[in-house]
Order: C-alpha cells, then structure tokens, then sequence
C-alpha cells in the first residue's frame, strides 16, 4: 500500500496524465462505464494504475496467464507516486487503481473530496525497519537517526511498528494516526520524515528507515530477509486492494478483475513470487 501527499505542480501533473492516457485509451467517456457501472463496454480494455511492484507484477500475471480465459483485455499504467493513481481514477482517466491500503485511501478522499472506495483485498505488504549500518534491532541505540515515511498514515504506521518493538513510546491510544509529537520517549533517537518513495534512497544517510513493501521491493531489499523487524500480518488494516470511483464497482470487467485477482493462481504465484515479503490478503472484506 505505500507519500507525503504534497500537491505542488497538481494541475500540470494531471494535464500531462490526461494527455498521455488519452493516447492510450481511457475510460473517461460514458460508453466505457455509466455511473451506476451497468452499461461499461466489456469490448474495451480495462486501465488499472499501479504501483511498479508487487501491484503492477501481479496485474501483468493476471493480464497474462489468467485475462483472456474471462475475455478480459486488461492494461497496466505504472505511477510511481501515490496522488495520481487516484486523481486520475477519480477523473476517470483510468478505471481503477491497485497500490493502496484503507487508512491511507480514507486519508486521501478526506483531503482531497475524491470518491475512490474499494472493490477487493489482494495483498499485504509488511512495513519494515532496515538499515546498513546496524545487524539487528538491538543495535540501535541513543543519538542515532530514523527514517519513517511522512504521510499522514504511513507515518502512524511507522510509528506503531517502532513502539511495538520498544525503539519509542507513544500516547495512548493515538493508532495509526500517530505523529511525532504523539511521541512521549524518543528513548535518545533522531527523527528525519522523507516521502515514502524516497526512504529508500535515505538508508545510507541515516542509521535505520521505515519502508514500506512495494518500496522495499523496488530497492532490491527482501522485507522477508533484509528487515530488521517486519509488521505482524494478523489482524492488520493495511490490506492493497483494487479500487474504483464509487459507482464503477459494478463495471462487469471490474467483477471479472476482482474474481480474478482473489484467484488460486494469484495466490500461488503471489507466495512463490514473494516468499513471504507480500502475502496474499484474500477472505479479509475490503471495507
């Protein structure tokens, strides 16, 4: 799932997304999906944004190996930012979008007044510590510096995973929406906030990072081997799930899409692919 969602330069970024999908095909136009999603054009492809990894490896899967046998034909844009795959579902200049998690997506309709809701929960990717400089969780002492992702709900996120493994100790009861100021014993540490794209790029700058999955990933580090300490998969909110403009969740390509991402091959190839640094998040509502 995923940051500091920072709208500088908004309007040009959602220009130049709309002119490139445009040349692509879009499902902007009424004929590709009415607003209540039961006159969408099952002839057309299906445009899903996503994150390059694992969101857009599992989509190419099933694009793949899986689409044509439901006769779906299915496109894959890749976003490497968290804004613009809503914007432009929102928009309607794709239709739908696989990179995100509940709490983050709350966040983002709040702030933003969009309409994006979620259709089904494919995986989870456990937030991570990790660092080149320490071997192990005890390693990290006073006076040493922390990378966590500066969003809204990823920075809650971070902050949880640290006090739960006793690096920091939080108010009661602030949850996911933790700051850091909601901090009462940075126990000696140093804080420094960074997008959540960009805290890959930090681990050499600093003693240890909160990464979140897909970035891990995409930084060739194993959350399974790599990380200090990963989050406990039980219980937990942070499911990615494939979403849609409220009033599109009933677009049969989108059914087909959903059916298929919750399928037995997407879970095989989900845990063969990833070994346990994503997980498959099937059975668990989208709500």
């Amino acid at each position: 799932m995923r940051k500091n969602i920072r709208l500088t330069a908004f309007a040009a970024a959602s220009a130049a997304l709309a002119l490139g999908l445009t040349a692509c095909g879009s499902s902007s136009d009424p004929s590709s999906a009415s607003a209540d999603g039961g006159k969408a054009d099952e002839s057309k492809p299906l445009v899903i944004a996503a994150s390059p990894s694992p969101h857009a490896d599992i989509l190419n899967f099933v694009k793949d190996k899986l689409a044509a046998k439901e006769g779906l034909k299915l496109e894959v844009k890749e976003f490497t930012d968290y804004v613009l795959p809503n914007t432009a579902t929102e928009q309607g200049q794709v239709d739908g979008n696989y990179f995100q998690h509940k709490p983050y997506l709350d966040d983002f309709n709040k702030k933003n007044g969009t309409h994006v809701v979620p259709v089904v929960n494919v995986h989870l990717e456990p937030l991570g510590l990790y660092s080149k400089k320490v071997k192990a969780l005890t390693d990290i002492k006073p006076g040493q510096t922390v990378a966590v992702p500066n969003d809204t709900t990823n920075e809650g996120r971070a902050l949880q995973l640290l006090a739960a493994n006793n690096l920091i100790t939080l108010k009661d009861g602030v949850g996911t929406s933790a700051k850091l100021s909601d901090i009462t014993d940075k126990k000696g540490l140093e804080f420094k906030e960074l997008e959540a794209a960009t805290v890959p790029r930090a681990l050499n700058d600093v003693d240890a990072a909160v990464i979140n999955g897909n970035y891990a990933l995409e930084a060739d580090l194993s959350p399974a081997k790599d990380a200090l300490v990963l989050e406990k998969a039980e219980n937990n909110p942070y499911a990615n799930f494939l979403a849609v403009k409220d009033g599109k969740q009933n677009d049969p390509r989108i059914q087909k899409l959903a059916k298929l991402l919750n399928s037995d091959e997407v879970k095989k190839f989900i845990e063969e692919k990833y070994q346990g640094s994503v997980i498959p998040a099937f059975g668990t509502p989208a709500r």
